[in-house]
């Protein structure tokens, strides 16, 4: 059976917009007055407008993992995560994909290719994720990392992300999934 495509099938009419809050790029709330394909109307559909985001797995030349700890304060929890960031206005996916990198860890260079394009809740955020891999980084540089982050760069081998992902211990949905994906086509589950 072939799966069909993503595509518009369903899509919901919207009679009317309004922002609700707008606060910069990281909050800005619309609430949409929407028609359903079966014609029910829904008068408080709420949708949370981000810019989209990239995020990279980095493999350094002997095949370790470029990997960031650093505190959620959405979840009050520190823990692992790939390097991740937004994409600024004029910059491609793959320009802010090797800014993120740099800057949070100070690696570069290596070959570059996006693996996958997704959404974090496509119900209510407007952004998708550009998900790279970066194989062959080497550290090229000390971190520059904007005045409110606060992350440690590490390495980390193949087992031990691993075990970070069979451990249920990588609670970033968009980071867990293409490590996911990139550990089963590989075949290192």
């Amino acid at each position: 059976m072939k799966v069909p495509d993503i595509s518009q099938e369903g899509r919901w009419k919207i009679l009317s917009s309004e922002y609700i809050l707008r606060r910069g790029p990281w909050l800005t709330v619309r609430q949409d007055h929407v028609q359903l394909p079966g014609g029910q109307v829904n008068d408080e559909f709420y949708v949370l407008e981000y810019p989209d985001w990239v995020n990279v797995i980095a493999l350094t030349g002997d095949g370790h993992f470029v990997m960031e700890k650093q505190y959620r304060h959405g979840l009050g929890e520190t823990g692992y995560e790939i390097c991740a960031g937004v994409i600024e206005p004029g910059e491609t996916p793959l320009e802010a994909a090797r800014r993120e990198l740099l800057e949070e860890t100070g690696y570069s260079g290596g070959t570059w290719s996006e693996e996958m394009l997704i959404s974090g809740n496509p119900s209510v955020t407007s952004n998708l994720t550009h998900c790279f891999i970066a194989r062959g980084v080497a550290k090229t540089a000390d971190q520059h990392l904007d005045r409110t982050e606060v992350l440690e760069p590490l390495l980390m081998t193949r087992e031990e992300v691993r075990e970070l992902l069979v451990g249920n211990r990588l609670r970033q949905s968009l980071m867990a999934a293409p490590l996911w994906r990139l550990f089963a086509l590989e075949g290192w589950l």
